[in-house]
């Protein structure tokens, strides 16, 4: 059952896609592939990413309403929560749906890793022809060397710290700011995981980000570039339309 919603609904897709690009780019370079690979990835996930891009500039636009009522009810946890979800219901907003397309893009970034390093047994630049549907042509040429520059199927630094540099810029549009901590007040573990977690997401994660793109490959780091870019786009789209 697994290994047919694997292949069905994410590899077998991704891996077509991938080598529909291939074959139509110049020179069949897999680097510009995956980019216009990631592109149709993000047009599908489009609705999905919207809604969440929306769902987090709501819950920024609230959140002073949201500190309200954690202070009126901050002895009934119960009113309390009951008082926040009046408070989603009144925005139509649905909380997990960012974390909803962050699962979801996971089975995405392996299958693309697989289809490059892989391919069901044939790993790029061979291509593995039981895997394409009847209307993928087989290239006739590819190249995994990125614009002729860097080897997908190696390792970057230059588009590692990229899809760091972009995840960073994309976690400080769209994290909420923090409150002015008051002097006076009497710290709280709540408020103090807050900041910790905060500042791990705003930095710590780009750091991450960097880790993992270099470590696994030069795809990856290209995936997650490509799709912060795209992000960053959406998110300032948001902000003009919303």
């Amino acid at each position: 059952m697994f290994s047919y919603i694997w292949h069905t609904i994410f590899f077998d897709p991704i891996y077509n896609i991938l080598i529909f690009f291939v074959d139509t780019v110049r020179g069949g370079d897999v680097g510009l592939a995956i980019i216009a690979t990631v592109v149709v990835v993000k047009l599908v996930l489009l609705p999905l990413s919207i809604k969440a891009a929306k769902t987090q500039k709501i819950m920024r636009d609230i959140e002073p309403k949201l500190r309200e009522i954690k202070e009126k009810h901050k002895e009934d946890r119960q009113a309390q929560a009951q008082d926040m979800l009046a408070l989603y219901k009144e925005y139509n907003l649905n909380p997990f749906a960012s974390i909803f397309l962050i699962f979801l893009q996971i089975p995405i970034i392996f299958a693309l890793y697989f289809a490059v390093y892989k391919g069901g047994g044939i790993p790029l630049p061979e291509v593995n022809t039981a895997l394409l549907y009847s209307f993928i042509a087989v290239p006739t040429e590819v190249s995994t060397m990125f614009l002729g520059i860097v080897d997908v199927t190696g390792r970057s630094l230059l588009l590692a710290l990229g899809a760091g540099i972009t995840q960073y810029f994309y976690t400080s549009m769209t994290l909420p700011k923090l409150a002015t901590r008051d002097p006076e007040a009497t710290p709280s573990f709540k408020d103090d995981f807050t900041r910790n977690m905060h500042i791990q997401m705003k930095y710590v994660m780009p750091f991450l980000i960097v880790f993992i793109a270099y470590t696994i490959s030069a795809a990856i780091a290209l995936y997650f570039f490509v799709s912060n870019l795209v992000m960053l786009a959406q998110e300032l789209y948001i902000r003009k339309h919303r």
